[in-house]
């Protein structure tokens, strides 16, 4: 039989499944053909015409099950397929990835893996939905022909410029290339450059190519903006019609130093035993109404996205600066929610309204630090009328967090970096951002505020917009119980769920203790990402029943969302048969499982986004401190090497596993270590350890350590006879130098869960980390 693509077809068509190459080769005749059909199986292949399979067999396309998903795709080429109705996710070794690139949607099989437990090994059969349309990175010419080489990492993608479309573009100068033609058997991939965005080492070209790699929308159209200009400046007296009159009351907002728009002011009063409390939040619903183009743009972008030196508004600054901004000394739009707290903290009474304040006051974290934590006379005395209320407000403060602890809302207490911009751009300076019982008070009467609206509006069985976070995967949660009980901890488990109480007691058992670190770091790799949905799943990290995101409208869409449905709601409370109001909230409760997809996904690509410009601040920054030491902890292992966060920086790099040359290494998964197999030397996450700075890249936003001395947290308890686990090979220790890979974080800290921490832009360079729950 003659070797053919017809023939190979035939022959798979009529086997029904797959088949060894092996029983092809006896069927078309034996081993002198072995290398012409080895040639054309594998063409047919990366045509997508047959399916290689484990064992080298082949298969027909439509003969064998496959998962559809997106792929997420590291640097050095492999990726992971996440399956579209749930479950676990696809390995997809690097020479099985047949073109498709990070984001895409993609068809691949699933097999069980060889290293065991529920891991799933694959292979891309077809790209069914690209994802990059688009390329930002470097231009490269040269004799052999043009290319542009992107910057993301996942892409690992050099795209081919023929002379026609090159434009103006010089060599070396950041650009973006629109695709014209993707990677498919060998060929490489083609485009054309649709926009010239400068030279690399310009700070604003650095983020302008940020803005374009991760596709942030940053412009405002011109309807966008004339619908912003004729909101007027004021509030109007017609305005006013139907709202709590709060103007008369003493109200505060409490910012960081250079923040601009103020969505949040509470005031507080003391009832005996008890604390009433008024969180009063920009009403962002009464200038921004359903399907109008700064809606539609406002849902677009989803959030608004923080760099160290700017920020790009989910709003027109006309609203977010302006009219919606709760400024001292102004009439302002808002809605609240009025709480009662008896002396434990539980809330024994709650009420929701449009309401008129004007704030009394614009404070700051560090002025109302002064004054309840320092008890600073001078600054006490300045804001003499307002000093009563502040202290009662601590007072609330730390009742509501005792309580919250009691229930077991897991706080992780791990240092967050503030990037110091020069006049220039360039890094100056790395700290570490301040967060005391300041930024801790308006985090509780945040949180307190999210949990009451939700609990209202779900207790009236109305469709409602939540923020989830669910509970921890199990067989991580195994591991994690497994790797903790070495060091002499424990907790319980029932079936494959924890109770959240459970988690915060171990952290709190390990404070101040060596292993600390380790066990905040080993933990918070075992979370979920908390998200938006349309079905309460609850909020595992808050150990909260229910909850939302209300207190910041301005910067986030689904707490716009959470207004119109609580106007709406209340509006019709008022007038049960009023079927215009009963359309408002029909209105109101339309798609919300789309927008809390949508919304969720806009975060997730903002906190990319936000991490990339911050890591690309830290590079540049080490790059001055080539071969200098530092101090530092053990964040994370992995099979080539551990990561080190330094102690008064907090830059990570990579100590590669060729540099340690006292033994063989093996990676131990479970154990978040790397175990010497001669000397048992184990170097395991929290451990403390002094690094040298060897190598620092920007481009590829990687840094390189060399140990210069190691501390462990704890003796290891490694029996003096075990050999290494199995399943993970021995590595050695001289072999090729690869760099490191980067780590995702798992569930969002605590003073996200109120919208505070924002991060926001600050106008003399300097910025902290927002932190999302």
């Amino acid at each position: 039989m003659t070797v053919s693509k017809k023939h190979i077809l035939a022959l798979l068509k009529e086997y029904g499944g797959p088949v060894h190459f092996s029983t092809l080769l006896r069927d078309f005749g034996g081993r002198h053909l072995k290398r012409e059909l080895q040639n054309l199986l594998e063409d047919m292949a990366d045509n997508g015409e047959v399916i290689r399979q484990r064992g080298n067999s082949y298969v027909l396309p439509g003969q064998v099950r496959t998962v559809r998903g997106r792929i997420t795709v590291h640097r050095d080429g492999y990726g992971f397929v996440a399956p579209e109705g749930g479950g676990e996710d696809i390995f997809i070794p690097a020479k099985f990835m047949k073109g498709a690139l990070h984001g895409d949607l993609v068809e691949a099989t699933a097999n069980q893996s060889r290293m065991g437990g529920n891991k799933l090994d694959g292979r891309i059969v077809n790209v069914v939905e690209r994802s990059t349309t688009r390329v930002v990175g470097r231009y490269d010419e040269s004799r052999r022909g043009a290319l542009v080489i992107s910057d993301d990492q996942r892409l690992n993608l050099a795209v081919l410029i023929p002379p026609k479309g090159r434009g103006r573009a010089e060599d070396g100068q950041q650009v973006v290339a629109e695709l014209t033609a993707y990677p498919v058997g060998g060929r490489p991939a083609e485009g054309r450059i649709v926009e010239i965005l400068g030279w690399p080492d310009d700070p604003e070209v650095e983020v302008q190519s940020v803005i374009r790699r991760f596709e942030l929308p940053h412009v405002f159209g011109p309807d966008v903006l004339a619908e912003a200009d004729a909101v007027p400046e004021a509030v109007g007296k017609g305005e006013l019609k139907g709202r709590v009159d709060l103007r008369g009351m003493t109200t505060v907002t409490i910012d960081g130093e250079t923040a601009r728009d103020f969505d949040d002011a509470v005031a507080l009063r003391r009832e005996g035993a008890n604390f009433r409390l008024w969180v009063s939040i920009a009403d962002v619903s009464a200038y921004v109404t359903p399907g109008s183009p700064l809606d539609r743009e406002a849902y677009l972008r989803g959030t608004s996205v923080y760099f160290p030196d700017r920020c790009i508004p989910m709003l027109p600054e006309r609203l977010s600066n302006g009219i919606c901004s709760l400024n001292p000394q102004v009439e302002r739009l808002t809605m609240t929610a009025e709480m009662l707290f008896d002396a434990a903290g539980r809330m024994v009474e709650s009420a929701f309204y449009p309401s008129v304040i004007k704030s009394s006051a614009r404070l700051t974290y560090t002025t109302v630090k002064q004054i309840i934590v320092d008890n600073d006379r001078e600054v006490a005395d300045k804001h003499r009328p307002l000093t009563p209320m502040l202290g009662e407000m601590k007072e609330l403060a730390l009742i509501l967090m005792a309580m919250r602890k009691k229930r077991g809302s897991i706080d992780f207490d791990l240092p967050e970096p503030e990037i110091i911009i020069g006049l220039t751009g360039r890094t100056e300076g790395i700290v570490r951002a301040e967060r005391n019982l300041a930024h801790q008070l308006i985090e509780e009467f945040m949180l307190a505020a999210n949990e009451a609206v939700a609990a209202f509006v779900t207790s009236r069985q109305v469709p409602f917009l939540y923020r989830i976070h669910e509970n921890p995967d199990p067989a991580k949660l195994h591991d994690f119980q497994e790797f903790i009980y070495g060091f002499g901890y424990e907790f319980a488990l029932v079936g494959d769920r924890v109770n959240p109480a459970e988690l915060q007691r171990l952290l709190a058992q390990a404070d101040g203790r060596p292993e600390e670190r380790m066990l905040n770091y080993a933990l918070l790799r075992c979370m979920k990402q908390a998200r938006y949905a349309a079905e309460n799943l609850g909020h595992f990290g808050l150990a909260s029943p229910c909850y939302c995101h209300f207190t910041s409208p301005i910067r986030r869409y689904p707490d716009l969302v959470v207004h119109r449905i609580l106007k709406a709601l209340l509006a019709l409370d008022e007038k049960k048969d009023d079927k215009r109001r009963a359309k408002q909230l029909a209105i109101a409760t339309e798609h919300l499982g789309e927008t809390a997809e949508h919304t969720s996904k806009r975060e997730r690509v903002a906190m990319e986004a936000e991490r990339d410009v911050v890591e690309m601040k830290k590079v540049q920054y080490m790059q001055q401190h080539l071969g200098e030491e530092f101090d530092g902890y053990i964040t994370g292992a992995t099979a080539f090497g551990f990561f080190v966060e330094l102690e008064e920086l907090f830059v990570e790099g990579l100590v590669h596993i060729s540099t340690l040359d006292d033994d063989l290494y093996t990676f131990q998964e479970k154990q978040h270590s790397l175990v010497g197999n001669r000397l048992r030397r184990v170097f395991r996450i929290g451990d403390k350890a002094r690094v040298t700075v060897a190598a620092v890249s920007p481009a590829t936003r990687r840094i390189e350590f060399t140990l210069a001395a190691h501390t462990p947290s704890a003796p290891p308890k490694i029996p003096a006879g075990a050999g290494p686990a199995e399943e993970y090979p021995r590595i050695p220790i001289k072999g090729k130098r690869v760099s490191g890979l980067t780590r995702g974080g798992g569930a969002e800290s605590k003073g996200a869960a109120s919208g505070r921490g924002k991060g926001k832009a600050k106008e003399k360079g300097r910025s902290s980390g927002k932190k999302r729950h």
